[in-house]
C-alpha cells in the first residue's frame, strides 16, 4: 500500500525538486531548446507534477494524465522543441523524483520501505503514461500540421 506520508513529504518538497530539475534542464546539452523557455514556464509544469503527485498516482482512469500530457506534446511542438528533448526532460523529472525517494531517508520502517518501493513503481508507471500521451499529442499535432500544409500546397 502506498504511504500517504511519503507522498505528502514529496509534495511538501515540490519546490526544491522543481528547482533542481529546472537547473538541469537549463544547463543540459540534451535539452538545448528548453534553454529558451522561461524559468516560470518550466516551473509551472514541473511543480505541478511534484505538488500533485498523489493525485497523479491515484488517477485510475488516466483521463487527467491523457489530457494534460497530450496538450503538453502539442504545446512543445508549437514551441519548436524536438520530441527527443521532451522525452528526455520527462526522464529528468522522473530521475529527480526517484533519487529523492531513494536518498531522502523517508522510510523509517519495513512497512514504509515497502511503501517507498510501491511509490517508485507507481511513479514509474505515471511517467510511462506521461511520455506516451506527450508523444501522442506531439505526433497528432505534427500530422495535423503536415496535412494542413499538404492540402494548401495541392489546392
Amino acid at each position: 500500500m502506498l504511504s500517504a506520508r511519503l507522498v505528502r513529504i514529496i509534495e511538501e518538497h515540490a519546490e526544491q525538486l522543481t528547482r533542481g530539475v529546472i537547473d538541469d534542464l537549463l544547463s543540459n546539452d540534451r535539452t538545448r531548446h528548453y534553454h529558451h523557455l522561461t524559468r516560470e514556464e518550466l516551473h509551472l509544469r514541473i511543480y505541478d507534477v511534484y505538488r500533485n503527485l498523489g493525485q497523479w498516482l491515484n488517477d485510475e482512469t488516466e483521463s487527467a494524465i491523457e489530457s494534460s500530457y497530450t496538450q503538453l506534446g502539442k504545446k512543445r511542438l508549437a514551441e519548436g522543441i524536438p520530441l527527443n528533448e521532451i522525452v528526455y526532460s520527462l526522464g529528468l523529472i522522473k530521475v529527480h523524483l526517484l533519487e529523492y525517494i531513494q536518498f531522502s531517508g523517508m522510510a523509517d520502517s519495513a512497512v514504509e520501505l515497502h511503501g517507498d518501493r510501491e511509490l517508485q513503481r507507481l511513479a514509474g508507471r505515471f511517467f510511462d503514461k506521461a511520455v506516451y500521451y506527450t508523444v501522442k499529442g506531439y505526433e497528432h499535432s505534427a500530422e495535423w500540421q503536415h496535412s494542413s500544409t499538404t492540402e494548401k500546397c495541392v489546392a
